[in-house]
């Protein structure tokens, strides 16, 4: 198997982030009974030229993995469902990282799907995949209004985001929304939101890199008329299928705190 080098990759990177995520992923897959299984993510660690005990020293892969891994599925399968219903759509999954959605999932033939990310992200994903007819890869910033111009408006439009919106300001997820709702038809987006106090404990934390949280989703049919939020889940929902006795007992401790909507999934239409 010929390797791909992520030697390079600096500690701390969005890059290195998005290669933790991915690494959990894998790990996860490789369980006795996985939640998500992403098979996907495994392969492309094994072709990856990396230090991935680094990652096991620091990531807490025993317990995180399920972090991952609960709120992938829970998105998998509200793509699932679009795509069933919707099987000529055009999918834009953004901040896509080093995530295989594309690959995992059962996506019939006819669908157009975009990864975007970061033109550092994108260079790293093409070492792992390439552009086909209907796979393509943009490396730009999504609050970039430019690169929607690649992507031919006309048909049913899903768009993912995860653990995404956080990262970018309020002004910006307000002009992200309203140009997607201006260029496209309808469809759906789907993507997950932080707590109000995230933005205010990333500044004690974590010098700040959490710019945006919001206490009720709703808020953002205020900003845009043409969105309608259809479903609303806590990422830790599903927290019975973990394996492990005594990590589902962790997160259900959580659970039966205010901190199992610290970090929630939603599904709205447009």
């Amino acid at each position: 198997m010929t390797k791909v080098d992520f030697s390079s990759v600096p500690w701390g990177s969005v890059e290195w982030t998005n290669l933790v995520t991915l690494y959990l992923r894998a790990y996860e897959s490789r369980s006795e009974r996985p939640v998500l299984g992403d098979h996907e993510a495994a392969a492309a660690v094994d072709r990856i030229d990396y230090d991935f005990n680094r990652i096991r020293r620091t990531s807490l892969p025993a317990s995180n993995q399920y972090l991952v891994a609960l709120r992938a599925k829970q998105l998998d399968d509200w793509c699932t469902h679009f795509l069933r219903r919707q099987p000529e759509a055009v999918v834009l999954h953004l901040g896509c990282g080093l995530d295989g959605r594309a690959f995992r999932l059962d996506v019939p033939p006819s669908v157009s799907w975009f990864d975007v990310d970061q033109p550092g992200v994108i260079e790293l994903r093409r070492k792992l995949y390439d552009d086909t007819e209907r796979y393509r890869m943009i490396g730009s910033s999504v609050t970039d209004p430019h690169w929607l111009e690649q992507v031919r408006p006309g048909r049913p439009t899903l768009v993912v985001a995860e653990g995404l919106m956080m990262y970018l300001s309020e002004d910006e997820v307000r002009q992200l929304l309203a140009r997607l709702t201006d260029r496209f038809d309808g469809g759906e987006m789907i993507f997950d939101t932080l707590s109000a106090l995230a933005p205010l404990l990333s500044r004690l934390f974590t010098r700040g890199i959490i710019k945006w949280g919001v206490r009720d989703a709703n808020v953002l049919q205020r900003w845009n008329p043409k969105l309608r939020l259809l479903e609303r889940s806590p990422a830790l929902a599903g927290y019975e299928m973990i394996p492990s006795p005594v990590v589902r007992l962790m997160y259900k401790l959580t659970w039966a705190t205010p901190g199992r909507s610290y970090d929630v999934l939603n599904r709205f239409e447009f």
